[in-house]
């Protein structure tokens, strides 16, 4: 079994790889204007660096709810503040249509953790672009989950999809599998479980989570 230090640092690992990109662009984008002298170059660089602020942020709030504590939610996460994350995550370059389903104004914390690591799960497998669907319920105390994404060329990490279903063992976890490890606990914790299937076309995710009596609030 993976200890909870080792997949922290693995978590961690996922993190800064995501976050060196726009941070460096904000880096270069500082040094540049420290250099440039014309108006309309500079103006060029405060828009990268407007954009590599937002990529970053966005990152950053992603990471807090599908990662972290989410601290100041209670134990449970407005359905909106996930939708905005995602939202932002989808707008950043390939063009994807989201659609949601989703009638509850709050979810639990775990709940959410899944609905987001599966939505990234199903952004990157998403490599030209295309339709992602995302719904969520809660039926008799259980989270139900699944996020479909539908497009051209699904590009999907088999290990990925093994350690969904918590078929990797520590050795073979990477920061590319941290998350999906990190929410197959999650849901054998709750006494639930995870599934995917994916089709040349399409890669479709589903978790059930049973949840602690009065956590929905």
């Amino acid at each position: 079994m993976t200890s909870s230090t080792d997949l922290a640092a693995l978590l961690c690992s996922r993190l800064c790889h995501d976050m060196l990109s726009p941070v460096g662009a904000l880096s270069n984008g500082l040094e540049l204007m420290a250099e440039e002298t014309d108006p309309e170059m500079r103006q060029r660089c405060l828009e990268l660096l407007e954009q590599s602020a937002k990529i970053s942020t966005d990152k950053l709030k992603f990471f807090r709810l599908a990662f972290g504590a989410a601290g100041g939610f209670g134990e449970a996460v407005p359905v909106d503040e996930a939708k905005a994350v995602i939202d932002a995550l989808a707008a950043d370059g390939k063009p994807i249509t989201l659609n949601w389903a989703i009638d509850a104004p709050n979810l639990p914390k775990p709940a959410v953790k899944v609905m987001l690591n599966f939505a990234h799960i199903a952004l990157d497998a998403l490599i030209r672009g295309g339709t992602l669907d995302i719904g969520a319920e809660m039926r008799d105390g259980t989270a139900e989950i699944v996020v479909r994404a539908a497009g051209e060329r699904i590009a999907f990490d088999e290990n990925i999809g093994r350690a969904l279903q918590g078929e990797l063992s520590p050795g073979e976890l990477s920061s590319r599998t941290a998350a999906a490890h990190m929410i197959a606990m999650l849901a054998e914790e709750s006494g639930g479980g995870l599934q995917y299937k994916r089709t040349d076309d399409a890669l479709v995710l589903g978790a059930v989570l049973p949840q602690p009596a009065g956590m929905i609030g």
